[in-house]
Formats: C-alpha cells, structure tokens, sequence
C-alpha cells in the first residue's frame, strides 16, 4: 500500500512540474511554414523570402516557403485554411487569393474571411494603363475620347478574374466606355499581342510593365493607385487626370488558420512591422517597385472587408459569370 501510495505522490509531483513545463513553450518553438499560391520569382514569392531571411536570425527557427501555385492561388490558400491555428502555417495572401476570387469562382475551396485570422498588410504594387506606342492617345482623356469615338478597342489580361482584369472593368464603368476584354493564358502570352498591336491596351503590373515603359516599347498613360509610385513619379494616376476614386492595386498580406491565438498574431505582426522597416528590405521593395504598408491585424481586416466588397460589385456590373 505504501508503495503505491508513493507512486501516486511521484506522479503528482511530476504531473505538476510537466504542465508549466509545456505551458511555458513560447511562440516559436519549431520551424514556421509560409505558403505562396504563385509560382517563384513573383511578388509574393520575393515578400515570403524577404521574412524568411530576416527573421530566421532573430527567432532562431528556419522559416521554408513553400510554394504551391494553382487556380489562381486557391490552392495555396486553401492548404493554409486547413492547417491548425498554431502560427506555424502562413499564406501569402493577394488581392486575388482574398478578396477577388470569391466572386470569380463558383465553387470557392474556403472561406476568404472565417478561415483565416488577418496578420498584416505587407505591401502593395499599383498596376499601370499601357498601350501600345502606335495608338494615338497620349494621355487617360484623350484614351477614353478614343474608345468612346471608335468602337472596337480591347484590353488584354493573364485571364478573368485576374486583378488586372478588374481593373479593366473598373476602367470600364468609370470612365463610361466598353474596351473588350481579350483573356489570355498569362501574362507571356498577352505581352507580345500588346507589342505586336493586335490589342489596344491593358493593365499590368508596374514592376512588369516598367522596363518596356523606359524601353519605349510600351506607353504608360497612369497608374491605378491613389497617389503617384516612387517608382515611376513621372507617371501620373487615373484619379488626377479625372477618375476621380480611381484604385486598383495588388496587394500581399499575411493570414494565418482561423482560430490562431491572439499572442500568437500580435507576435507575428510585430515581427514583421519590424523586418519590413528595415532600411535594407525599404531599399529592395523600392527597387520592385512595391511599396510597404504595414499595421495592424484590424487595420488589415478592416482592409479585407473593403475590397471584398469593392470587387464583388465590379464583377457583377462587368457581368462577368463566375468559373
């Protein structure tokens, strides 16, 4: 009897000391995974890889991006929305895998807002209105008088539901005219039609289209942002040459699972706030012509529900039928 009584006491005793013992495992306490629903060499690639350098050494756990392209990022995002709300799996969210491919794909894998717990707003890109240099228009006015006199004109994009095709919509409904829009199979196919003339336009992303802008192998009639990119000061916005409210950039954010603890967020936010304020990461987004955001988990959120809202209503006035 007094043997198991004994027994009894050690495992007590040792029951005690384990609890604290697991309890005091802090964040992070092994390797942290970011997914990216692209392939390499895209922004969102670039932005993961940035973290994974930085905050290696200060954390002391490896961080692996883990690339998983498809469906226009559904497939990354969605092995993140079922991944366990521990922070050790993140998704390098866009603007399309979290706030435009809910109102472009029938059949959604996840939810855009229950499934992940906002992080923070990385950095965003505006787009930019190129033509090709034989179409007469040498400013967004003189584009839309053209369009408006002269049916016929058309707008390539890497294909539908893409931001950049948005954009064409949004272009569309604000300045009251209808460019047609020609789908492509990505971005490489439809760069050589707008070189070669067989379309008249198209919204592309400013770090893409920006060398054959300098080369004078494409004009730039404005970009989509709110306000001029350091980038390309010269190139003025919609917004100031008459659209006025005219945005549509992408964008790159960090989400984590549903249900990730709230110290566990707030840790990582902080961590990133810092990494991306650093004067070297500052001078390498310059040069990609990205620029940082930053904030807060709520400010991210805050941001999220806006777009969500903002796109839907542009896909559904373009009528454009969900895949």
């Amino acid at each position: 009897m007094r043997i198991r009584q004994l027994a009894a006491a050690i495992c007590t005793v040792a029951a005690t000391f384990a609890v604290p013992a697991a309890q005091a495992e802090t964040f992070p306490a092994r390797p942290i995974r970011i997914v990216v629903g692209f392939p390499t060499g895209g922004a969102p690639d670039t932005l993961a890889r940035i973290i994974s350098e930085k905050i290696s050494p200060s954390w002391g756990q490896p961080v692996v991006v883990d690339n998983k392209p498809g469906a226009g990022g559904n497939i990354g995002a969605e092995a993140v929305a079922r991944s366990p709300g521990d922070g050790y799996t993140l998704a390098l969210g866009t603007v399309g895998t979290h706030s435009i491919n809910g109102a472009v794909y029938a059949k959604m894998p996840y939810d855009m807002v229950k499934d992940f717990t906002p992080v923070i707003l990385l950095a965003s890109t505006p787009n930019v209105l190129v033509v090709n240099p034989k179409v007469p228009a040498k400013n967004m006015q003189e584009l839309i008088a053209m369009a408006k006199s002269k049916p016929g004109l058309t707008y390539g994009t890497p294909g539908i539901g893409t931001s950049l095709h948005v954009a064409g919509e949004l272009f569309n409904s604000m300045a009251g005219v209808k460019i047609e829009h020609v789908p492509y199979k990505g971005r490489a196919m439809a760069i050589p039609d707008l070189l070669g003339g067989h379309i008249t336009m198209m919204f592309d992303n400013l770090p893409s289209a920006l060398p054959l802008v300098r080369e004078g192998k494409l004009r730039a009639l404005g970009v989509t942002s709110s306000k001029r990119s350091e980038s390309a000061p010269d190139i003025p916005t919609l917004a100031e040459q008459g659209l006025n409210g005219f945005e549509a950039v992408s964008w790159f954010a960090v989400f984590a699972p549903a249900a990730t603890p709230p110290d566990v967020v707030n840790k990582l936010n902080a961590e990133f706030n810092r990494i991306f304020k650093l004067p070297d990461v500052q001078a390498k987004l310059k040069t990609l012509a990205l620029d940082p955001v930053l904030g807060t988990p709520e400010q991210l959120a805050s941001f999220q529900r806006t777009e969500i809202a903002k796109w839907a209503k542009v896909v559904k006035d373009s009528g454009t039928t969900p895949q």
